[in-house]
């Protein structure tokens, strides 16, 4: 009987040693994780700690980029309709040339 008792104890003891053997890991392994993310956590927060701020400039940049594009709308079309003129006035001028050079004498061409 007094065996069986003995026996059942150290059985007992033996599940409660690999238990808190197990746990210890566990903790080390906790550990471990939460130093990782801790660190990673504080390199993200230096990167990151800007960003709103960036973020706020780059938009009012944007906001003054599209302001100055929308005040040169309206020169951009005035030129492209002067360069249209200039298209059509150069194969006018061209048309004509070739029109007079047609009309001379055979005997005047070189």
């Amino acid at each position: 009987m007094v065996m069986v008792v003995v026996t059942l104890n150290c059985l007992i003891a033996s599940c409660c040693l690999f238990a808190a053997w197990r746990i210890w890991r566990l903790r080390r392994f906790l550990a471990k994780v939460t130093s990782t993310l801790t660190a990673a956590e504080r390199s993200t927060y230096a990167v990151l700690y800007g960003a709103p701020q960036g973020i706020g400039s780059g938009q009012t940049g944007i906001y003054q980029l599209r302001r100055s594009y929308q005040q040169l709308q309206p020169q951009l079309r005035q030129l492209q309709q002067i360069l249209g003129w200039v298209r059509l006035g150069q194969k006018a001028w061209l048309g004509r040339s070739r029109f007079l050079s047609s009309r001379r004498s055979p005997y005047l061409r070189r």
